[in-house]
């Protein structure tokens, strides 16, 4: 069986967020904005309150939620390694986690060739 290379991670903090908000609303998914509102950024929502686009790519799960974004923006973002982590401040979005206090916001970097030589395939569109 072949062990895949990773796009995404997130930190201990995002984590306790998520636990948090999963206990509140039930499963949860996040979906890179494009750019409107808080420029883009991670948002967070209870799945079934937000449709994924037939195209939009998913770059995997972390911590239990699938990661999407739209196909134009996984152009810039196909050769990153993507951590999801939180901040005090509050985002100008509809993300859940918005009335704790806090906001997601990503750190990427670009993939190793090791990295890229073995990355786990994405998928496209909401039955991934």
């Amino acid at each position: 069986m072949t062990e895949f290379c990773e796009r995404l991670a997130i930190t201990d903090a995002a984590r306790a967020v998520v636990d948090q908000l999963r206990a509140r609303h039930g499963a949860l998914l996040f979906h890179q904005s494009g750019g409107c509102c808080d420029g883009s950024a991670p948002m967070c929502f209870a799945v079934g309150d937000f449709r994924i686009g037939s195209r939009d790519v998913c770059l995997g799960e972390v911590h239990g939620c699938k990661f999407y974004m739209s196909p134009e923006q996984f152009q810039y973002y196909e050769n990153c390694h993507t951590t999801i982590d939180v901040v005090p401040g509050r985002g100008a979005s509809f993300s859940l986690e918005i009335p704790l206090g806090v906001r997601f916001l990503i750190r990427s970097r670009l993939l190793t060739e090791a990295e890229q030589a073995n990355l786990r395939p994405v998928g496209v569109g909401a039955e991934d």
